[in-house]
């Protein structure tokens, strides 16, 4: 592996639900196939049902998690920085928020508290708390400002964000724009370069479609960890083996 390939890889990760029927039963060989494409890093999608055990195999696969998705708005908090603790997660991200607390001010600033709240606290644990979004927090609108945009304005700055960069453009994100001008909070960004399902919602802001290549380079750019999340009918495999040589590629 080339020194350029290397630090490619070292800045790009994998959502594991993308694997998540492969991982059931067969969690250990996973980690160990996908360590053999070059990754270095993985996201997990549940650190709280075993985490030593996960953590075993992780190390034995020559893998890191220092990101996962974590259900912090229904999970003990406490429970979930113990689990982070053991596999080593630094930046624990809430993957999803009920849609209808982004239809008013009220029920995002209720939100923005629960994460203010539990960041100081994983703050004073040498950790991070962060927000993953769909398209229902672009395509809500709160006196004329997505509904997005009034949840990062109330959030402590501490709150990373992971943007996963179709789902913005689907609700009316520019992508383009956002990663820039939010450089400083954006950590990690979700990316695929398979083509959209034929029920997708219609994309109401700037495609990222076929312009992959230009959103993974302003990641970069901004120093954020590349996440590829791919959910396929059937083998999973093939397009994971694709999109992971695809990003690699686009990060050298």
């Amino acid at each position: 592996m080339t020194d350029t390939h290397q630090r490619a890889t070292d800045a790009l990760s994998i959502q594991l639900y993308s694997l998540r029927a492969e991982l059931g039963e067969h969690r250990a060989q996973t980690l160990e196939r996908l360590a053999g494409l070059g990754l270095a890093r993985v996201e997990p999608y549940d650190i709280l049902s075993d985490p030593a055990q996960l953590a075993h195999e992780l190390t034995s696969a020559g893998l890191v998690a220092p990101t996962a998705h974590v259900k912090l708005l229904d999970a003990p908090l406490d429970d979930a920085m113990s689990a982070a603790r053991t596999v080593g997660v630094e930046t624990l991200i809430v993957p999803w928020a009920e849609p209808a607390l982004f239809q008013d001010r009220a029920g995002v600033a209720s939100l923005a508290e629960r994460l203010n709240a539990a960041t100081g606290r994983a703050a004073d644990a040498g950790m991070r708390v962060g927000y993953h979004n769909h398209e229902f927090e672009f395509s809500a609108r709160i006196d004329g400002t997505s509904a997005w945009e009034v949840l990062v304005d109330l959030l402590d700055e501490r709150v990373v964000l992971q943007l996963d960069t179709y789902w913005a453009s689907v609700g009316g994100a520019d992508v383009f724009e956002l990663l820039p001008r939010l450089s400083s909070r954006i950590t990690a960004v979700h990316v695929n370069d398979e083509k959209p399902e034929a029920d997708d919602p219609p994309t109401l802001g700037v495609p990222v479609v076929g312009r992959m290549p230009e959103v993974t380079a302003l990641a970069r750019d901004i120093g954020a960890l590349v996440v590829v999340e791919v959910v396929v009918d059937g083998d999973s495999w093939p397009a994971i083996e694709r999109n992971t040589q695809f990003f690699a590629e686009a990060l050298s």
